[in-house]
């Protein structure tokens, strides 16, 4: 009974609930930054460092993630607002785009609105709409690269050609998404499968393929070349890190096939959209791939029209809706568990695959909910979204519940600004002249983390004195003008011994000294620091790290 409420409701007033379903969640995640409730993580830290020192790219990611921040800290300033602006301006934009696909091209409202709903509750969603991380820019030109393919490959309400705009949308988002995560590549990969699809469907308009060859080619230029330039100038060290992340090169490429990995990325996968609408996308995703299939081998009960592949609402419109969908889940989401078997795959890797797993999840859903459902179906999807509000609600409010520390999955994300406040302390109360003192870590995430949260905000710099993966700390050197100067290096953990090379770069060192950072009064995460006097001008290389 209250599902069919919920449904005629959303079917008289689509864009009232598309409206609520993107304002809402928005306003909870300005909320939830703007008072403080989680604090830069490593790498949004490091993010915003980059910003300090723009570039045509960086070691580990592409460039647009820096300029994202270096325009939002330009409006609201060098604060965790400002750094993470881009990521809720980015999760408000989504919502959008997937209600121009499916309600705008597609003339499916209600479906827009349930799909908008799956990507509100979507725990990888919502953490994309707060933390300012490169997935955020790259599922929104990954979903407009679907919509560019779905444009160029249908007519418009007239029953006319689109034209070339589709085609100009998708040579931008490509070369974009290029600049926010190499993974981008991977769209050629799945347009030209979009393409062969549909021409076996006999729905495959005229003139595409050399009109997708100019428009990817655009893309490649503009998104590809300035990190193939950088790239250049570095020794290659982007390139030769992703091969090594992925397991091509480095120990990783010597183990072919392992289990361990397995269950750890496919816990990831369901807990980012939910188990329960999970099931949903892979039953429509199946369903979804079964009807390209017929379709393209020509069974009778699929069959594509020839004669429809210009109406918005035709066969030949539905099953290119069909086929955008299958090509954009289930590659993606097979690779990536695939690659599992061979290395460490990490969660975030098969992020874009839910856009099209949400729509998919949806069509599920919407075919659940106007089939008459059981009194235990209904139950069962009703108690479904119950919990999918509550989680995300618990998500945003966590910390003003009663939940303990040890319970509490964020807590470990937290400490970096007691951390960087006590450093700053240490330097005031310890050093002859605390504005000649330079801080220093052994890992990227601290040296990012004391950049942000120390007062004044200084550079900071990565001591490489063991084996250990180099970072972008390392290409931009040591701490050359600042002879003579002390310094404070911050090494995570307990304390494990003095790093040798500590006695021939300072005249001396004292150390190591503990202190746990805390989170509004709690224990968090333990450090140990040394102090280091007369810095003698040495900054070690390593020639032979890992990437």
């Amino acid at each position: 009974m209250i599902l069919k409420t919920i449904s005629n409701s959303i079917k008289a007033r689509p864009g009232r609930w598309a409206f609520w379903l993107i304002a809402a969640p928005t306003l909870l995640r300005l909320w939830f930054v703007a008072t403080g409730q989680l604090g830069l993580v490593q790498d949004e830290a490091q993010y915003w460092d980059w910003t300090r020192h723009l570039q045509l790219t960086y070691y580990s990611k592409g460039p647009l993630i820096a300029w994202i921040i270096a325009l939002f800290t330009g409006i609201f300033g060098n604060t965790e607002l400002g750094v993470r602006m881009g990521s809720i301006v980015g999760a408000a934009l989504f919502p959008l785009l997937l209600w121009w696909l499916v309600a705008g091209l597609w003339k499916r409202p209600v479906l827009a609105v349930l799909t908008l709903f799956l990507a509100a509750v979507s725990p990888l969603f919502q953490a994309l709409g707060i933390l300012m991380t490169t997935d955020n820019p790259f599922v929104l030109c990954w979903t407009l690269s679907m919509i560019a393919l779905y444009a160029a490959t249908t007519a418009d309400d007239c029953g006319r050609e689109r034209g070339l705009w589709p085609y100009a949308l998708l040579a931008l988002a490509y070369g974009v998404g290029i600049l926010a995560k190499y993974t981008m590549l991977g769209v050629a990969g799945l347009a030209v499968g979009y393409g062969l699809l549909l021409h076996r469907g006999g729905v495959l308009p005229a003139r595409f393929w050399p009109r997708l060859c100019g428009a990817l080619a655009l893309g490649v230029v503009l998104g590809f070349l300035p990190t193939f330039i950088w790239n250049m100038q570095n020794d290659y060290v982007g390139y030769k890190h992703v091969l090594h992340l992925i397991g091509v090169s480095g120990e990783g490429s010597k183990t072919m096939f392992r289990l361990s990995r397995v269950p750890e990325y496919v816990g990831a996968q369901l807990g980012f959209a939910l188990p329960w609408w999970f099931w949903l996308m892979a039953v429509a995703g199946y369903g979804a791939a079964r009807q390209v299939w017929q379709a393209t081998a020509g069974q009778a009960s699929a069959t594509v029209s020839n004669n429809d592949s210009g109406s918005s609402n035709g066969s030949g419109a539905t099953f290119a809706q069909s086929a955008l969908l299958v090509v954009f889940f289930w590659p993606i989401t097979l690779f990536f568990l695939a690659w599992s078997l061979h290395t460490k795959v990490l969660a975030n890797w098969n992020t874009v695959s839910f856009v099209a797993g949400s729509v998919l999840g949806a069509l599920e859903l919407e075919r659940l909910i106007t089939s008459n459902p059981s009194r235990r179906t209904s139950r069962l999807l009703l108690s479904g979204v119950v919990a999918s509000i509550v989680l995300m609600l618990l998500l945003h409010l966590h910390q003003l519940l009663p939940v303990p520390p040890s319970l509490n999955p964020a807590h470990r994300l937290k400490g970096w600004e007691d951390m960087g406040a006590r450093m700053g302390q240490v330097a005031e109360q310890r050093f002859a002249d605390p504005k000649r003192v330079f801080f220093m870590s052994d890992v990227y995430d601290i040296t990012a983390s004391l950049a942000f949260y120390l007062p004044s905000q200084p550079r900071t710099f990565c001591l490489w004195w063991h084996d250990r993966r180099m970072n972008q700390y390392d290409l931009w050197g040591g701490p050359v003008d600042k002879l003579g100067w002390d310094a404070v290096l911050v090494l995570k953990g307990d304390a494990a011994g003095m790093p040798p090379v500590l006695t021939d770069m300072f005249a001396s060192v004292t150390g190591p000294y503990r202190y746990v950072a805390s989170y509004r009064g709690a224990p968090v995460r333990p450090f140990y620091y040394y102090l280091c006097y007369g810095y003698k001008g040495l900054w070690p290389r390593h020639e032979n790290g890992s990437f």
